[in-house]
């Protein structure tokens, strides 16, 4: 299939992207990393949830915020193990994780461009810049006129396209995963051979 086919997944993610960029630019301070992450969370958990078989019943709790995976970082370590992310995004995440922690502990008025924050950042940044994606989204951003917040600030830009690389992305494997058949199960009868679906 061609890339520039609408059905190509990177032409998906391309148009993910831009909609999600431009929400974000909606978000300022803590509420843009409260905002941010939360969305990245939800995409993480999409991807779980499309290598899984369905739930016995609606809403079994299993990504509830006290069960087993109900953690960024329980969701980041079983994506990991399960290959579904690579190293560069497994600390990207984990650095997200972070951050939002300390944004939600900060009793004062946080800003990314403090260094503690930017520093962390700095890394995962100079990662995703490699991402085709990255340049594309930061001329969009560019392009948007001035809102009431005022200017935009490069490390909330740096961290915005961050975000939405991210979430596009998370968002289009998803969509490409089908629930995991595992070759063999434990049944009281013995070990049962699963035959291969579709």
């Amino acid at each position: 299939m061609a890339s520039g086919s609408p059905d190509h997944p990177t032409t998906t993610a391309v148009h993910a992207a831009r909609t999600i960029a431009l929400q974000m630019l909606e978000e300022r301070g803590r509420g843009a990393v409260l905002v941010g992450v939360a969305r990245v969370d939800a995409a993480l958990e999409h991807v779980l949830q499309a290598l899984m078989a369905p739930a016995p019943s609606r809403g079994d709790g299993l990504f509830l915020p006290d069960r087993p995976l109900g953690s960024l970082g329980a969701k980041v370590a079983l994506a990991r193990r399960l290959r579904l992310i690579d190293a560069p995004v497994e600390r990207a995440l984990s650095t997200l994780r972070k951050l939002r922690n300390a944004f939600a502990h900060s009793a004062e008025s946080a800003s990314l461009a403090d260094p503690a924050h930017s520093s962390r950042l700095a890394e995962v940044v100079a990662e995703a810049r490699n991402n085709p994606l990255w340049v594309p989204l930061e001329t969009v951003l560019a392009a948007q006129p001035a809102s009431a917040h005022g200017p935009l600030d490069p490390a909330l830009r740096d961290y915005i396209l961050l975000i939405t690389i991210l979430v596009a992305f998370l968002e289009t494997t998803a969509q490409q995963l089908r629930p995991y058949q595992p070759p063999v199960a434990m049944g009281f009868s013995g070990v049962i051979r699963n035959e291969p679906t579709g």
